[in-house]
């Protein structure tokens, strides 16, 4: 009798701790360095420039070929085929800085003389609607 009292006491008691044991909460420490890394890195986001070499603008065939003939070239396979009415491109990269872009824009003009740099407009539609996008949420937090 008494280990059926001993386990049915045991078994009630168990059930009491258990009903106090989580409360549910949680609790986030913020640190003040955290929050400075994270502004820095949207200040530095700003400034990231997306940047690509054009290599060719012509007929598909052609650019179809000088893409091939780039990949096999320079072991590079960031060249990418754009349709931009009337001609069809080819573009390399993605580079964050001008100095990157400058280094591999010396490489490239040993092979295509008429490469050139530049920042392709949806790049600037995008990052601007994602830095909108990312103050909205700001404000809502």
């Amino acid at each position: 009798m008494t280990t059926k009292t001993n386990i049915i006491s045991l078994i009630l008691l168990l059930s009491f701790l258990s009903g106090f044991s989580q409360k549910g909460e949680v609790q986030i420490n913020k640190s003040e360095k955290l929050e400075k890394i994270i502004f820095l890195k949207k200040e530095l986001n700003k400034k990231i420039q997306n940047l690509k070499i054009q290599i060719y603008s012509g007929n598909r065939d052609q650019a179809e070929i000088i893409k091939e003939e780039y990949v096999k070239l320079f072991d590079d396979s960031t060249a990418t085929l754009i349709y931009e009415t009337p001609n069809y491109k080819v573009w390399i990269g993605n580079f964050f800085t001008r100095l990157e872009a400058d280094k591999s824009l010396l490489k490239i003009r040993k092979k295509y003389k008429s490469a050139f740099i530049f920042r392709p407009e949806y790049y600037e539609m995008e990052f601007e609607e994602e830095s909108k996008d990312e103050e909205t949420d700001e404000e809502i937090n």
